[in-house]
């Protein structure tokens, strides 16, 4: 393989991991339109956790982390978040403020989500009995 065919891999790997990340953070937001969403969104927020918090291994890690090595670039010791995301979007010293946050918002939405589910469904049957 080229060197170029290399970057290319790694920089769609990066850009996955970012959409990744927002499908895991804002995600459970799609299923107020789509309810059906909620699953594989479980799913997924459920696998980040696994990443953070047991350590499990992320393939797009993996993917990103052999183009850095087949390119001569520094490969990522501690993940994408470590690399791209933490002193970025938020400083070294607020990670678990971050993560609080993300978890409040992944909360925010499946809450939203079990309202509108129970006012559809009190809707219902008031108009069942009504």
């Amino acid at each position: 393989m080229s060197y170029l065919t290399y970057l290319l891999v790694g920089h769609v790997a990066m850009v996955l991991h970012y959409l990744f990340f927002a499908y895991v953070v804002f995600g459970g937001f799609l299923s107020w339109r789509w309810p059906r969403m909620f699953w594989p969104h479980l799913l997924v927020a459920a696998y980040a956790l696994g990443i953070v918090i047991i350590g499990w291994p992320c393939f797009l890690t993996d993917i990103e982390n052999w183009s850095r090595l087949n390119t001569g670039r520094e490969i990522m010791e501690n993940g994408f978040i470590d690399h791209h995301i933490t002193g970025v979007f938020y400083p070294p010293e607020h990670l678990m403020t971050s993560r609080y946050v993300i978890a409040g918002i992944v909360a925010s939405a499946y809450a939203g989500l079990a309202w509108k589910l129970y006012r559809r469904r009190s809707a219902a049957v008031g108009a069942v009995s009504g």
